[in-house]
C-alpha cells in the first residue's frame, strides 16, 4: 500500500514539474523600443508599416527561434507582420483575429 502512495506521489510530481517546465518555455513575449533593434529589423520594420502608425514592437520565442512581431495601424485597422532576427519580412497577420480574447 505505502509502495503505491509512494508510486503516485511520483507520478503527480514529476506530472507537475513537466507542465511548470512546458509552461516556462511557451511563447513569450516582450515589449521592445525601436531604437534598440538592430539596424536591417528597423529598416524591414519602417518599409513594411510605411504609411502606417506602428503601434508595438514585440520580441518573441517562436518556437525557440526569436522573432519581432510588430502591429501597425493604418486606415483604422491594425494589423500585423514578423520579422526574424537579421530582418528577414517573416509574413503579415491579422491582428484582429489574433486579439479576440485578448486585452492591450
Amino acid at each position: 500500500m505505502n509502495t503505491t502512495k509512494l508510486l503516485v506521489a511520483a507520478v503527480v510530481s514529476a506530472g507537475l514539474a513537466c507542465s511548470v517546465t512546458a509552461k516556462a518555455t511557451e511563447e513569450k513575449e516582450t515589449a521592445v523600443d525601436m531604437s534598440s533593434l538592430p539596424a536591417p529589423v528597423q529598416k524591414t520594420i519602417k518599409e513594411k508599416a510605411k504609411g502606417g502608425e506602428i503601434v508595438k514592437v514585440e520580441k518573441e520565442n517562436d518556437k525557440g527561434k526569436w522573432n519581432y512581431e510588430v502591429v501597425v495601424k493604418k486606415s483604422g485597422k491594425e494589423w500585423g507582420f514578423e520579422v526574424d532576427k537579421d530582418g528577414k519580412y517573416l509574413g503579415k497577420h491579422d491582428e484582429a483575429k489574433e486579439q479576440k480574447g485578448e486585452k492591450h
